[in-house]
């Protein structure tokens, strides 16, 4: 039920701070001003005349004070379909400032957006999407069904990253949440964080500081964030199996909710490789969008009210499914995917394996430390290539990286500039690179590539990076995927044969350009167990020859 203000209580931690306050309200002055444009703008005909606005405080289960704006649609009778919104990390609920009020007044949905708990001027600490985050949205039902005319069959819950984890995980827990959107949320926190037992350094580092700056961390993040300042990533991969979609999909597949998923494949924090995995074990009602872009870049101007597919896919998904509207959008398959360079079209398909309709099995002969005769530098065959050894240095970069959490996706999205290197400049004695035969009329690679090494290496702890790469004539590659590895416990001396996925891609190579497979021992985006002074050993024995499986269309 609505509260009345209450002092904060030790557990919520200190209040908000005076400049959280004054940039909400700030904030809520952009609200009216975006709510108006879009008020003024004309709808259409079949849209609601307007809607109210209210600023309301949410009492949740335990006394934590949620903020909340509460958006109702003018000219619609109740009762309506409910939309609760929670905020994404480290952002108050004015991040859906015009998409909230375009479902309100374009299709008459009652809309809830709330602050999560510990952040901005909502009460309590941050919990990293636990059981009170969970219990929170369910209280944030229960207010807009008994102080609004909102229909109790007819619930959706959305969000951005951490309001699309929050919304899939409360659909499990809750199934009076017929329908959800996840817009570049996560499934499987383990496997975004700690990609093949290697640290995101660039995304734990940026959710630590936007959690820090924005909110007031609980027990768990703290201790979270401590022991990762130590070097051990335990205390978040504990809480990680509670915290995921992935490990309570049997539950949403009982509840038989509709869940939509859209993703960048670019996006830096939450890779979309563990995305199409969970999709894949979902039964029920379902749709997949994968776009150029970073995290929540392919949502963010949406989220301000401006025209754009994703948020036009959402409200098709929910007029569907808690209005019963007839709908087209997934008449030639629900998994809708758009090239991430070229600024090519959407083509759907029947499930995400559909996407791949043939394969390139290149074999990996021996590398050359010739750094000239580049497109000779190591050859991708159509035979198995074996008995050979290579040996490169670790702890020290190449110009092969995957590029920088959020901004990378971000120009490839927006200026279809890629992640890049200059092929001939790798040392060759720091990493070793293969090159293929010149696609003449080009190729469309669409799926997950896919890499077979045998790795020898003189640590017990040593990682790789796998790079996937376009190349023209020139030598200028362009980053169609990559992968962190980092073998763990691992005996020295010791080979161990390693098959890997890449990241999940649909890249249009241009005609007469070639592929380049890249693997040294640093990448800027993740933490390294390669020290100065170890090697690796690359070996192709005949039991398991060294290879690289790329999709096609």
């Amino acid at each position: 039920m609505r509260s009345t203000p209450r002092s904060a209580s030790p557990e919520d931690g200190p209040p908000p701070r005076p400049a959280a306050r004054g940039l909400t309200r700030l904030l809520s002055c952009a609200f009216a001003a975006a709510l108006a444009a879009t008020v003024l703008h004309p709808a259409p005909a079949s849209a609601a005349v307007g809607a109210s606005v209210s600023y309301e405080t949410i009492v949740s289960h335990d006394g934590t004070e949620l903020s909340a704006k509460v958006i109702t649609p003018t000219g619609v009778e109740g009762p309506r379909p409910l939309l609760v919104m929670p905020s994404a990390w480290g952002t108050p609920h004015i991040i859906y400032v015009g998409a909230a009020a375009r479902l309100a007044m374009e299709s008459g949905y009652q809309v809830v957006a709330y602050t999560s708990r510990g952040f901005w001027d909502s009460g309590g600490r941050i919990e990293v999407a636990g059981p009170d985050d969970r219990a929170d949205a369910g209280a944030v039902i229960d207010w807009a069904l008994e102080n609004t005319e909102a229909d109790p069959d007819r619930i959706g819950m959305a969000g951005i990253s951490y309001g699309g984890g929050i919304s899939l995980l409360t659909a499990a827990e809750d199934d009076r949440v017929g329908a959800v959107a996840s817009l570049s949320g996560w499934a499987d926190l383990a496997a975004s964080l700690y990609p093949d037992r290697t640290v995101n350094r660039q995304a734990a580092e940026l959710l630590l500081l936007a959690g820090g700056l924005t909110g007031r961390p609980g027990e768990d993040l703290t201790e979270m964030g401590e022991e990762y300042r130590r070097g051990n990533i335990q205390p978040a991969l504990d809480l990680a199996p509670d915290r995921s979609a992935a490990t309570k999909v049997d539950a949403l597949n009982a509840n038989g909710t509709a869940v939509m998923m859209a993703h960048a494949w670019n996006d830096g924090i939450f890779p979309v490789s563990h995305v199409t995995d969970f999709y894949e074990e979902l039964e029920g009602p379902k749709r997949l969008m994968l776009t150029p872009g970073d995290h929540a870049t392919q949502e963010a101007f949406g989220a301000l009210g401006l025209p754009n597919e994703v948020w036009e896919s959402l409200g098709d998904w929910f007029d569907h499914h808690l209005k019963g509207e007839e709908s087209e959008v997934d008449a030639d398959g629900p998994v809708h995917v758009r090239p991430n360079n070229g600024g090519g079209g959407w083509t759907s398909h029947a499930d995400w394996p559909s996407v791949t309709g043939d394969a390139d099995r290149y074999y990996l002969a021996k590398p050359s430390t010739d750094w000239f005769r580049w497109q000779s530098s190591g050859a991708m065959e159509s035979e198995p290539s074996t008995g050979w050894d290579y040996r490169f240095r670790t702890g020290v970069g190449t110009p092969a990286e995957s590029g920088t959490v959020m901004l990378s996706g971000a120009l490839q999205q927006f200026f279809d500039i890629p992640t890049g290197v200059l092929l001939p400049t790798v040392d060759r004695y720091r990493a070793a690179v293969w090159t293929s035969p010149a696609y003449p009329d080009g190729v469309r690679v669409a799926g997950t590539p896919e890499a077979t090494f045998t790795f020898t290496p003189t640590a017990e702890d040593q990682s790789v990076f796998v790079y996937l790469y376009a190349v023209n004539g020139n030598g200028t590659g362009a980053l169609l995927s990559h992968t962190p590895h980092t073998l763990r416990d691992a005996a020295p001396g010791e080979p161990v044969t390693v098959t890997t996925e890449l990241e999940p891609v649909v890249w249009d190579v241009p005609a007469g350009h070639r592929l380049a497979v890249v693997v040294d021992s640093r990448d800027a985006r993740y933490t390294s167990e390669s020290a100065v002074g170890d090697r690796v050993d690359v070996t192709s024995p005949e039991g398991s020859p060294t290879q690289v499986t790329v999709p096609l269309a």
